[in-house]
């Protein structure tokens, strides 16, 4: 058995370096050869130039051998379903050959539409249409789940100068968030220095172990927050917050507006396509309506 293998696994990397030992026999179900067979299941061949498309490049001969063995057992494994679901789907052969068709027509206008769009579609959004759009469609804009800005750090109890952090921390500002954010590329397990953009509670009370009785108290009171766990020291500065269903600021909802417009520009310019094709095929007499 293995001597057997042995040639298999032969005469495969024969095929894989470009040998081609059966090319222009000319017996193979009446087709045109696109190379050296290397499978055949019913009537349907696996040729050494598909094979060598899946095959990896630069693998060793024998690690070669093996993933091409194990491409036409998978190979094989599919025509051999496929046959048997040709086989036993009878009338349903129909049904899903016609929605193949549909298929195929839905991707061609897909990808098509989506070539026209990343080539001609404007997707520059200035801040007078993002703040406008936010303006008049305010109450959509409603929040989901609570929200706070913050600055926070994760430190090793046993981190150098950690009362420097809390002062950092206490009385924030441009300069000192930078003294902070070195700090934290030093000695910080974890930090969030972005006191200007809105964070969902929820994801913070994935990193921080905070016990909250009130949501409302940590949302709505601006505090210093401290607490000890597992040798960590938590330090959090509520900076803002607001509550589910407040008025969403418009910086939280810049980016979701600016994908609003832009898919807005979007149906419009689809629509447009498909009216204008319509109206030029119709001049040219390329359609006629049967009533």
């Amino acid at each position: 058995m293995s001597s057997v293998k042995n040639i298999n696994n032969i005469f495969i990397i024969l095929l894989l370096s470009g040998s081609a030992i059966f090319a222009g026999c000319g017996i193979f179900d009446g087709r045109e050869e696109t190379g050296t067979p290397v499978a055949r299941v019913y009537n349907q061949y696996l040729y050494d130039s598909e094979l060598r498309k899946n095959i990896p490049a630069g693998l060793k001969d024998t690690d070669s051998a093996n993933a091409a063995s194990k491409y036409i057992k998978s190979w094989i494994e599919r025509q051999l379903l496929v046959h048997n679901a040709e086989q036993n789907l009878g009338d349903k052969k129909e049904t899903i050959q016609k929605r193949l068709e549909e298929y195929k027509k839905d991707l061609l206008i897909y990808t098509y539409q989506s070539r026209l769009v990343s080539q001609k579609l404007d997707t520059v959004v200035n801040e007078t249409e993002i703040t406008e759009y936010y303006k008049d469609n305010k109450e959509n804009f409603r929040l989901k789940d609570d929200i706070v800005r913050l600055i926070y750090v994760k430190l090793d109890a046993e981190a150098p100068n950690i009362n420097q952090v809390r002062t950092y921390m206490n009385n924030w500002n441009a300069e000192n968030l930078i003294n902070l954010e070195e700090y934290c590329i030093q000695f910080a397990s974890n930090s969030y220095l972005e006191p200007n953009n809105w964070l969902y509670v929820d994801d913070l009370l994935k990193e921080v172990p905070l016990r909250v009785e009130s949501r409302r108290n940590l949302v709505k009171n601006r505090r210093h927050i401290e607490l000890e766990e597992d040798g960590y020291i938590y330090l959090l500065k509520i900076i803002d917050g607001l509550e589910k269903g407040e008025m969403s600021p418009l910086t939280f909802e810049r980016e979701n507006i600016k994908n609003m417009i832009l898919n807005k520009r979007k149906v419009k310019f689809l629509n447009e396509l498909k009216e204008d094709f319509y109206q030029s095929a119709e001049q040219q007499n390329n359609f006629e309506i049967y009533l």
